[in-house]
């Protein structure tokens, strides 16, 4: 596995455009700190979102982790950009002209992916980490590390979006077309749950959906902004509430590594079938 790891890192960091995008990725997670220094005047109100509490333990791992989550598509293109490579450049064929079976290719990619969602993870905790210490009104141990299963939904959201985006990878053989069916992919998701909420309602829509496969991705961390307490505090003013659910449940991470295991068996039966 250490093999098949360094050469794929080594394809990636020798390609000017996969190093520049996974420095940029990176760089931009360290952004979300940005978020402690925007200020809002609002007529005769001034504040700091920082001073709403979202930097307060636990609930700075909902929100890093579903803000982190926008920064995917980032890697999405190394991943895709990174099969394409291997079909233009042909290396894919002497891969496996030099020994590489097709099966340890597809490991070699899938492991690739586990590491960046691994990585992305552990980058994610450390800054939350830091910003939580800074900022947080909470300190006690047991605050700090509870919520922790958001980090769990956010590494298995990105084995999945990458897993997903590796297989468009094989399946279209070009980076562009790739990511265009990727967006095509959303498009159709977003209008099949529309015509079924059309055609029934809400809670079946709902339930229909989370088994698609970016539905269920994007369910593993539901949106944080409802939680704090600014906003419940002007919902109930104006004579709202907000009664959500935005636990991690298994049965969601389950739907996600479901799909995550037959993208990559997809990729493998594709690039089996086909004549390189």
């Amino acid at each position: 596995m250490k093999r098949l790891l360094q050469i794929e890192f080594i394809k990636l960091w020798n390609n000017r455009a996969s190093r520049i995008l996974i420095i940029a990725y990176f760089i931009l997670l360290t952004f979300i700190a940005l978020f402690a220094t925007i200020n809002f005047d609002i007529g005769e109100v001034h504040f700091q979102l920082a001073d709403q509490g979202i930097f307060n333990f636990p609930y700075i791992w909902h929100f890093n982790t579903y803000i982190a989550a926008f920064f995917k598509l980032f890697l999405a293109i190394v991943i895709v950009s990174m099969m394409s490579n291997e079909y233009s450049n042909k290396t894919i064929k002497q891969n496996l002209i030099d020994g590489l079976s097709k099966k340890e290719f597809i490991l070699s990619k899938f492991l690739t992916v586990v590491v960046f969602s691994v990585i992305s993870t552990v980058f994610i905790f450390v800054v939350s980490l830091v910003l939580g210490l800074f900022y947080s009104d909470y300190n006690e141990f047991s605050i700090i590390f509870s919520d922790l299963e958001y980090l769990i939904a956010f590494f298995v959201k990105l084995l999945g979006f990458f897993s997903f985006c590796l297989f468009l990878g094989i399946f279209v053989k070009r980076s562009a077309f790739a990511l265009g069916f990727l967006i095509l992919w959303q498009v159709f998701e977003g209008i099949f749950y529309g015509l079924v909420r059309w055609q029934t309602d809400g809670n079946i829509a709902n339930s229909i959906s989370q088994f698609l496969p970016l539905s269920a991705m994007s369910n593993l961390i539901k949106e944080p902004f409802s939680r704090l307490n600014a906003v419940q505090s002007v919902a109930n003013q104006i004579g709202e509430s907000y009664i959500k659910d935005y636990g991690v449940h298994w049965y969601e991470i389950l739907i996600v590594l479901l799909w995550t295991y037959l993208f990559i068996y997809l990729s493998y039966a594709l690039l089996k079938k086909r004549d390189l």
